[in-house]
């Protein structure tokens, strides 16, 4: 299997509790790997996010760090929106799994870009039951 390379979207990053600040326009890799949205410190303290608490995190050389958590944020992407919080680390952004997840993204490793899921290309869509309680009423 070859390198696939590196794969960015262009998001928006908004602080939803001081909407007068200019949002911030941003390339992020786009992360399936990992879990959080990840700020670099100058973009925590552009949009003046609030730290919420620390957090352990392992990074990919699986090392351990204690990261600032801060929030709310508020990510665009497109004509999709979500809140979460962020870990302030690294110099670039990143979007985990799971603003992509709430958001309703895809990864498409043919063209190299991050995009709406084409089966809900309207509205975002999300899984609210899990497979076990399927299994159970079947």
């Amino acid at each position: 299997m070859g390198f696939m390379g590196l794969i960015y979207a262009n998001i928006v990053l908004k602080n939803p509790r001081l909407p007068e600040l200019r949002p911030v326009e941003t390339p992020a890799l786009a992360d399936t790997g990992a879990l959080h949205l990840c700020i670099p410190e100058h973009v925590a303290l552009q949009l003046r996010l609030e730290q919420l608490y620390e957090r352990e995190v392992t990074v990919a050389d699986g090392s351990k760090r204690l990261c600032q958590y801060v929030g709310p944020i508020e990510i665009r992407f497109a004509d999709r929106a979500c809140f979460s919080g962020a870990l302030v680390l690294g110099d670039k952004v990143l979007l985990g799994a799971v603003p992509m997840e709430d958001m309703d993204l895809v990864v498409s490793p043919a063209t190299r870009s991050v995009t709406v899921n084409p089966a809900s290309p309207n509205i975002p869509t999300s899984p609210v039951k899990s497979l076990a309680e399927n299994c159970r009423r079947n």
